[in-house]
Order: C-alpha cells, then sequence, then structure tokens
C-alpha cells in the first residue's frame, strides 16, 4: 500500500474515531463504533475495550468488534492476569507477533480457535496517570498493509481519545446520579406530608394544593409575610409533571423597577447601552418548569399588560428584539396585599388580576393556628440542634407562652427566634424566661399570664424592634453567665463562646455593674 495512502487512511480514522466518541453519552455504542472504525479502514480483524470495574476490580470487556455475545461475557480478567491484565498493571503497552506462540496469552474469550499468525496489540487507555482499561487488537500482518509501528502509533492516538471519552463518561453519570438523588431529596421535602401542622386552617389550604398540584392551572398564593408561600410554591412544582425542570423564583419586591422587564423577559444584545450580549430573562430560564412570581403586586402597572400576554398567549419578546419566544412555563404568583383592593384603587389591572385567581389558595397566619406552634417549635429545635451540634428542648411552659404569642412574623420569626435559642441558651431545656418575648409581647386579647405580669403591646402599641430584641437577649446572656461563674471575666468568656476582650467590650456598652466577690 502506497505510504501516503496508509497516512491518509490513519488520519481519516482517527478524526472519525473522534466524531463518533463526541457524538453522544452512550458508552456501549460509541465504544463499538470505534471499534468498527479500526476494523474497516485499518485491516484490524478483532478489536476490544476492557474497562476496570472499580466495585470487583476487574478488567471486563465493554464493547467490542468480530466477537459474539457470549465471547464478550467471558471476557474477564483481574488485574495481572494474562497481557490483559499485565498492561493495566504496568501501564505499559505490549505486542505479541504470534498469540500461538505466546504463553502468557490466555485466549479467555475462545474467540481465536486457530491463534497461529495472529498478532496481538494490547494498549493501555489511560489519562493523566490515571489507567481506566485497555485497547487491544487483532492483526495479521502483511507487508503491503503497515507496520506494527504504524499501529502501535494510530492505537495510542486513539486509546487516547477513548480514556478522555471514558473520563467525561464518568463524571456524565456521576452528575446524573447527583441530580437524581437531588431529584429525589426535592421531591419529598416538598412532599405535603412534610408540611408540618394539623390544624384546620392548614389542611384546608393543603387540601386545595393538593388537588391543584398535578395541573398546569395559574396559582395565586395569598397570605401574610413568612407564612410560607415559597415552600408551598415548591410543592406545587416538585409534586407536579414539570418536577424534572426549573423552579425559578423572582422577588419582584426586590427588584429595582427599571429592571424588572429585562430581568423577566430578558435583553437583545444592544437594546440599550451596556448591552453587550444577549441575556435570558427568568421566563427564559424556567422554560419547561415554574416561575414563581412573589410579591406580584409590586409588579409595575406597565408591565402587567405584557405579564397579562404572556399568561394568555404563551409568548413574549426579550427587551429590544422583536422576535417572539414561547414559554411553557407555569406560573405561580403569591402576595401579602390585598390585590382585589390594589384594582379598586386602580393600582393593578383588574383583567390580570382574574387571570392570575384562577385558583387562590390562603395560607393562614401562625396566630390562626395556634395548635400547630408546638409541632412547628419542636421541628426547628430538631433542625438547628442537627446544625449546630446542640441538645437544647423546649419546656412545655415556654411551649405555652409561645402558643399565647401573636407570631406578627409567623413561621419565619419563630424559626428565627429558635435558632437563636439554640445558639445562645446555655440550659438544655428552654423555660418561659428564656423566651426573647416578654408580656407585652402576648396578644393584647390573651389573659395576662400565669407569673403575674400584665399582657398587651407596648405602651406606643408597637412590637420591640429586632436590634434591641437581640441587645435584651444578650444582655440578659451575660449577666446570667457573670453571675454563674462568679464575675470571673477569663471563665465566663468561655461560657458564652467568646474572648475576654469581646466580654468587656459589651460590659462596658450596657453598663453592667461588676460585683467584686
Amino acid at each position: 500500500m502506497n505510504t501516503l495512502v496508509r497516512k491518509n487512511q490513519e488520519l481519516a480514522s482517527i478524526l472519525e474515531v473522534s466524531r463518533v466518541l463526541t457524538s453522544s453519552f452512550d458508552l456501549e455504542k460509541n465504544l463499538y463504533a470505534a471499534m468498527e472504525i479500526l476494523a474497516t479502514n485499518l485491516e484490524m480483524q478483532r478489536g476490544c475495550v476492557f474497562l476496570l470495574d472499580p466495585v470487583d476490580v476487574r478488567i471486563r470487556i465493554v464493547a467490542a468488534y468480530g466477537l459474539s455475545r457470549a465471547e464478550i461475557r467471558r471476557g474477564k480478567y483481574r488485574i495481572g492476569e494474562g497481557i490483559v491484565g499485565k498492561v493495566i498493571e504496568s501501564g505499559q503497552s505490549m505486542f505479541v507477533p504470534n498469540i500461538g506462540e505466546a504463553p502468557g496469552f490466555l485466549n479467555k474469550t475462545h474467540c481465536r480457535p486457530r491463534k497461529n499468525g495472529i498478532s496481538f496489540l494490547c494498549i493501555p487507555v489511560a489519562l493523566e496517570k490515571e489507567t481506566f482499561g485497555v485497547l487491544t487488537v487483532d492483526r495479521i500482518y502483511a507487508e503491503e498493509q503497515g507496520n506494527v509501528d504504524d499501529d502501535l502509533r494510530v492505537l495510542h492516538i486513539v486509546a487516547s481519545l477513548i480514556a478522555q471519552f471514558t473520563k467525561l463518561w464518568n463524571h456524565f453519570r456521576k452528575t446524573e446520579r447527583e441530580c437524581g438523588d437531588l431529584r429525589s431529596r426535592l421531591l419529598e421535602r416538598y412532599s405535603l406530608p412534610n408540611i408540618i401542622g394539623d390544624s384546620p386552617a392548614l389542611h384546608h389550604a393543603l387540601k386545595s394544593v393538593r388537588k391543584v398540584a398535578g395541573t398546569d392551572t395559574t396559582v395565586l398564593l395569598l397570605g401574610e409575610s413568612g407564612t410560607g408561600k415559597e415552600l408551598i410554591a415548591k410543592t406545587l412544582h416538585y409534586q407536579s409533571q414539570r418536577a424534572q425542570q426549573p423552579f425559578v423564583p423572582v422577588n419582584l419586591a426586590a427588584l429595582p423597577e427599571n429592571l424588572i422587564e429585562a430581568e423577566l423577559f430578558g435583553v437583545e444584545k444592544g437594546a440599550f447601552t451596556g448591552a453587550s450580549v444577549r441575556r435570558a430573562g427568568r421566563f427564559e430560564t424556567a422554560e419547561g418548569g415554574t416561575l414563581f412570581l412573589d410579591e406580584i403586586g409590586e409588579l409595575p402597572h406597565g408591565l402587567q399588560v405584557k405579564l397579562l400576554r404572556v399568561l394568555q398567549e404563551r409568548s413574549f419578546e426579550r427587551v429590544g428584539s422583536s422576535e417572539t419566544i414561547g414559554a411553557d412555563v407555569r406560573v405561580v404568583a403569591a402576595t401579602n396585599r390585598s390585590l382585589f383592593e390594589a384594582v379598586k384603587q386602580g393600582n393593578f389591572r383588574e383583567d390580570l388580576y382574574w387571570r392570575l385567581n384562577v385558583v387562590p389558595i390562603v395560607l393562614p397566619p401562625l396566630r390562626e393556628r395556634r395548635s400547630d406552634i408546638p409541632l412547628l417549635a419542636r421541628h426547628y429545635f430538631k433542625e438547628f440542634n442537627a446544625a449546630y451540634g446542640r441538645s437544647v428542648r423546649p419546656g412545655d411552659r415556654a411551649l405555652a407562652r409561645m402558643s399565647e404569642y401573636r407570631w406578627p412574623g409567623n413561621v419565619r420569626e419563630l424559626a428565627n427566634m429558635v435558632e437563636r435559642l439554640v445558639i445562645m441558651t446555655e440550659s438544655p431545656v428552654i423555660g418561659p424566661e428564656d423566651l426573647p418575648f416578654d408580656s407585652h409581647w402576648a396578644d393584647p386579647a390573651d389573659p395576662p399570664a400565669a407569673d403575674g405580669r400584665g399582657s398587651g403591646p407596648e405602651p406606643d402599641g408597637t412590637t420591640m424592634p429586632l436590634e434591641q430584641e437581640v441587645e435584651a437577649l444578650e444582655q440578659k446572656r451575660i449577666k446570667q453567665a457573670l453571675s454563674e461563674n462568679r464575675y470571673v471575666l477569663q471563665n465566663t468568656a468561655m461560657a458564652l463562646g467568646i474572648t475576654p476582650r469581646q466580654l468587656a467590650y459589651r460590659i462596658r456598652k450596657y453598663k453592667i455593674h461588676m460585683i467584686k466577690v
């Protein structure tokens, strides 16, 4: 064979192998196609790709050309066993001129009844000192069909391509498994049985969630801040047929008004100064999945028409573009405002209101589901104890006091309070005196507390600011620790988990009187 023709065939074979290995992530199909190319273009009789099985540490045939299924199943070697095992053990290629004269050639596949005259080439499939397996080829040499040096050169290149593909395939499978595990955890986490509460008000809301979850209809979640609207939105998504597609949340109240349109619908390159690239919006990002529009009442009046069109026609245009883009997206909206009142005041379009209000679900505030407060409190104590390595639990009197409180911040406020208690409280059992609210935090309609202190709001009718509440709790904890440690700064600081310098600063800040012992 002409040398130039041979070189052209080798180059064409390598390019074709590279193409088939990058055509998909189907391991066996791609490796078989690579072996077929070597057999067709370079006169190689049989070809096998062995990969190392990390479970039983054996080398197995994954893809083979010129072997039956039964022969492929027999192709298993231990590391160091036979020519194949020795190559993967040493990482060095081997060439056997005549397998009929090689006692180390085991022929476990039994695919060569007549071994004389067959040459055997075995090349490690390795990348960056990591060996994945071996590539083997049977060859019957004739002068016009090239020589072993030519074949070894080509096979080393092919083995390198196979190693790169195998590594990418391993990463792909690992990522696929991790995504599957994550998806399973999300499905479990956002299932209806995991929503904590047993009150009639919550059951009524969850009944609606259960009915509408499997549909594509638009849902409007209504309720005060902190009642769990995003949790319900995620539950609607992960219990629907769109669960494997994206869940994309966007808080409209957190976006500057002049950026909301670009954030929702995307921007075409050159639409305005600084738009140097095309950017997808949230509707495009959520394609096939669910878009959660939180604080929908904050949507500017001018954009309400555009949102209405998306909901009605399932299409939109990017900012600065006339190209119409389809929107296969389920919309779940939420608000803590009365949209009906906003409609009457002219701040919200009536047609958009009725388009969003297909299935309204009202989430009750915590004060209307007081029987759920102990359940939620115990849940958050368990969660934060695990997170911070603590073992703090609420006493019965503390749970009773929690059930009396109005919880203006609802479930979010309860979770934040429990986290503070788990971090800050020294006692393993939380008593009513450890709670960061006093009698003036209780519901004004409630009777006086059992300890004789009155109830009702502060004199000005407001609740204590968060910063003031934190400082009051910190001051109380420092005084308690000082007393328990006989006012020894080193021991007190250690008990509080801070440095003596930090403790001294706080003593000065709060003007705490130090008793000399």
